[in-house]
């Protein structure tokens, strides 16, 4: 009777969880009520919570808000050397002979900066030069916008600082060699799919009107070294290829792109800028990290109030790895609004109940879950940045959302398959 009771109390709190989370609630309150709720539910010790619940997880995930610090600052110091605008601003040339392979540049420059660069100030930043250059070669507001989200969202898939993000929910995955070579493929196909979408859209985009759009005024504008244009995948190759840690990969392309930029030669000046990046980078992510951190307070929560229902999951759960691709790959848009399968969302309960049957493997899970959440980065406008490129364009959220579901949904398809195979 009691195992009744508290199975009921468990299912009632995560269908509320739900709905609070696709109705926009904050995530860092609601993560830390289900953390209260589901450790009484699950009637763990007193003790037991403080240490296990409450203060390990949150003591051991310091390692992986370091890589998320130094991935935003090292993103936000591409951004204010001018290495990111520079880079940008190169397809501009392009794009008054042809804007169609414009748009296709715009999108792969966008793919690069962000394989190693985190957080929405990055993003913001990145959005102000590029935004303007696709209006002004005649891209239409609702494509440009998808272009731009899309190709964010590709570049996340090999992205080390949201790849350790999502590691809280599946403690057994790492960063190694298992999981990058379903990365970059899940990336391939993501981008495939977006440069297949600017064809698509070929037509409209060499009629359109061009736009002038307020952008950065010209002294803004910073020429640098050709080759400081390599940095942005530079943390992401020692990674692999020298087999460092993220830590000394993204701190050493910070100091070659202070160097390489000119801003280490007064040291007064080196100082101010690397006390400014540091400052904005971390503000860029706070919210995100206080987040975090009650996020593994309700994954350690969910852990333990789950223990006693393994059994009853595994006999509904189906037990075939194909069954459950093919059931997600429908199901897949519940992403959107921070629902069921997006991990920022709703879809941290569902993992967290997969993994605590054990039945699957973690990194298949790890694919599962984190495929259809590329898909709501991607294309939803709950995720700050997509939200933030709409309120710029002057677009309405519907368009946006129609114009990248159809496109977002066959590459998170795709890419399901992917990890079915790869994973």
């Amino acid at each position: 009777m009691g195992g009744t009771v508290t199975g009921i109390l468990l299912a009632l709190t995560f269908i509320l969880f739900v709905i609070f989370a696709m109705k926009g609630g904050n995530l860092t309150v609601g993560f830390f009520v289900m953390a209260v709720l589901w450790t009484i539910i699950g009637l763990v010790p007193f003790d037991q919570a403080i240490k296990e619940i409450f203060t390990d997880p949150v003591l051991n995930y310091g390692k992986t808000a370091s890589y998320i610090i130094f991935g935003s600052w090292f993103g936000r110091v591409l951004v204010d050397t001018g290495i990111a605008g520079s880079i940008s601003r190169k397809t501009e040339r392009v794009g008054k002979k042809s804007p169609v392979l414009a748009t296709v540049l715009i999108a792969f420059v966008i793919a690069l900066i962000f394989t190693s660069s985190y957080g929405v100030g990055s993003a913001i930043a990145v959005g102000v030069i590029l935004f303007p250059i696709m209006f002004s070669i005649g891209v239409p507001k609702n494509i440009a916008v998808s272009v731009f989200t899309i190709a964010i969202g590709a570049a996340m898939y090999v992205n080390n600082v949201l790849f350790v993000q999502f590691q809280v929910f599946f403690p057994e995955v790492s960063w190694g060699p298992h999981y990058q070579r379903f990365g970059f493929v899940a990336m391939a196909i993501q981008m495939i799919i977006l440069v297949l979408f600017i064809l698509f859209n070929a037509k409209k985009i060499r009629n359109g009107k061009p736009e002038t759009f307020a952008s950065d005024s010209e002294e803004d504008i910073v020429e640098v070294p050709i080759w400081t244009y390599a940095l942005p995948v530079l943390p992401v190759a020692l990674s692999i290829f020298a087999k460092w840690d993220a830590v000394p990969a993204l701190l050493l392309s910070t100091v070659i792109a202070f160097a390489a930029t000119g801003n280490m030669k007064n040291y007064a000046k080196f100082v101010m800028m690397m006390n400014e990046t540091a400052k904005r980078a971390i503000s860029d992510i706070a919210g995100l990290l206080i987040m975090l951190f009650v996020l593994t307070m309700f994954q350690s929560a969910a852990v333990h109030a789950m223990l006693g229902f393994t059994d009853i999951f595994k006999k509904i759960i189906p037990d075939n790895k194909l069954s459950l691709i093919l059931i997600v790959a429908v199901i897949a848009p519940l992403s959107y609004f921070r629902g069921p399968l997006m991990l920022y969302g709703a879809g941290a309960a569902t993992a967290a109940i997969l993994v605590g049957t054990g039945m699957f493997d973690q990194y298949f899970l790890y694919g599962m879950f984190v495929i259809p959440s590329m898909m709501g980065v991607s294309a939803c406008i709950t995720q700050s940045w997509n939200l933030w490129s709409v309120q710029y364009a002057g677009l309405d959220t519907k368009t946006f959302l129609i114009t990248g579901l159809p496109w977002v949904w066959v590459a998170t398809i795709l890419n399901l398959f992917a990890a079915y195979i790869l994973l």
